[in-house]
């Protein structure tokens, strides 16, 4: 029997070990905004300049795009479906025409802000857009699938409209608190005119929709008389008309 040790393992080379590189966790990273400051910056810049090549150049690597994207997202949010284009890229296409002719009519002096502003006309034009080409389909459909697709129509508006109304309050509620001062000169006044807009402020909790009954709850709020409560409410329509239209042509309200 061999008395032979047998040969010890080679110890040549490092025997440490490598260290494990761990995957990072945590959320991933949100996609990138589209209608950023850049553009804002760009469209400023491009309303500025009166050289054409230049407004091209400005249009083409800096403004496109976000148009792009927002005609895509007006139309797949609102479901601007209804088309007599053969493909929604040729939609998106029309759209973003729209906004290039409408690009000279936006005033960034007046405090709007682009992406409030082209949203507002983009989508007014796709309504447009989208129910006369609805019309047309109506009269070669089946009468059913019409009245069905009718409905649909309806809600769509009706949802719309209501947005746009609580968008326009919450931007009238905020005025009406910063200007109240300068607005009404008696204590009363503003007393009343506080009082409808902490009504305006709460309007989705409120039961009260008979015109008596408001101005019953406004008295008792007030401890005021109705007189003084009707000349108040008559200068708030009147803002509330005034603003609206500043709304409806720009999307924004300086407050």
């Amino acid at each position: 029997m061999s008395n032979e040790k047998k040969p010890e393992p080679a110890t040549t080379g490092s025997l440490t070990p490598q260290p494990v590189v761990k995957k990072k966790r945590g959320r991933k990273p949100s996609k990138k905004q589209y209608f950023t400051a850049d553009v804002d910056a760009a469209i400023k810049e491009y309303l500025t300049s009166s050289n054409q090549k230049e407004r091209d150049e400005i249009y083409r690597t800096r403004i496109a795009y976000a148009f792009y994207k927002l005609s895509e997202n007006l139309i797949h949010t609102f479901k601007f479906y209804y088309t007599e284009v053969e493909s929604l890229e040729d939609l998106k296409h029309e759209v973003c025409c729209f906004f290039l002719e409408k690009l000279d009519y936006f005033k960034p002096e007046k405090g709007s802000k682009a992406f409030s502003y082209f949203s507002i006309v983009g989508k007014n034009y796709l309504i447009l857009y989208n129910n006369n080409n609805y019309k047309k389909k109506k009269q070669k459909a089946d009468p059913l699938a019409a009245d069905e697709d009718e409905g649909v129509l309806r809600q769509l508006g009706r949802d719309e409209r209501k947005q746009e109304i609580k968008d326009f309050i919450d931007y009238l509620t905020e005025y009406i608190d910063k200007h109240m001062f300068t607005m009404f000169k008696k204590d009363k006044d503003r007393k009343v005119a506080d009082a409808i807009n902490v009504l305006f402020k709460r309007r989705e909790n409120l039961e009260i929709f008979n015109k008596k009954a408001l101005y019953i709850y406004i008295r008792e709020m007030t401890q005021v008389d109705t007189p003084v409560i009707t000349k108040v409410t008559k200068i708030l329509r009147k803002k509330y008309k005034e603003l609206y239209q500043e709304y409806d042509e720009t999307g924004y309200v300086r407050v």
